[in-house]
């Protein structure tokens, strides 16, 4: 990861074979991040993508190998137990083979190279498990 600072806002670039949630854990804890806003578009070899079924009440992830470009990705840094937790949500495809799949990121290994920008905010806003519906919302404090 190679990345630059301007005011609040990061410029990103991981590196290829480098784990998009990783990397960015690593630049927060580095940079002492705890809120934020995350895009990012880029190429990726490996992603598990994800949706929360409301009927099993359980999380299901699929799991893509070959060559996608990132054509979104977006979501929150907040923190959870203190550390930097990332809700992002990808958006890969692939027009010559004209597949697109979207959800919640759980992982993804760059193939080229990501472009990620963050947006650094003042504050905290901590997670916490909700029974009632499953997730990990967020929490305020005052």
């Amino acid at each position: 990861m190679e990345y630059r600072k301007f005011d609040n806002t990061y410029f990103i670039r991981i590196q290829r074979g480098e784990e998009i949630l990783e990397t960015l854990a690593a630049l927060c804890e580095v940079e002492h991040i705890t809120l934020g806003t995350i895009t990012g578009i880029g190429a990726v070899g490996e992603v598990i993508l994800g949706v929360f079924n409301r009927q099993a009440f359980a999380y299901e992830s699929q799991t893509y190998t070959g060559d996608f470009e990132i054509a979104s990705c977006s979501g929150t840094v907040t923190t959870m137990e203190g550390k930097p937790y990332f809700h992002l949500h990808m958006v890969i495809g692939n027009p010559t083979q004209d597949v697109c799949h979207g959800g919640h990121l759980n992982r993804g290994v760059i193939s080229l190279t990501g472009e990620f920008v963050l947006t650094a905010l003042p504050g905290t806003v901590e997670r916490e498990y909700s029974p009632e519906v499953g997730l990990n919302l967020f929490k305020f404090v005052d």
